[in-house]
């Protein structure tokens, strides 16, 4: 799975890069940024989505891989 954020939706809460700081990190502004491609390592995935279902914009968006 990888996971993408919608800078225009995102509103700086910081809620992805406090619950899940290996996938996400944030910008000099404090808005998330996803770490890297957005690649999920398997052992992260549920804080992957925990991140997704805590964002107020629903900006976090998973892609699954085939």
């Amino acid at each position: 799975m990888k996971v993408r954020i919608d800078s225009e939706r995102c509103q700086g809460h910081g809620r992805c890069y406090d619950l899940a700081p290996e996938i996400f990190t944030e910008d000099d502004e404090g808005y998330g940024q996803v770490i890297g491609d957005g690649a999920v390592a398997d052992d992260n995935t549920s804080r992957a989505r925990l991140a997704v279902a805590n964002c107020p914009e629903s900006a976090i968006s998973i892609l699954e891989e085939n």
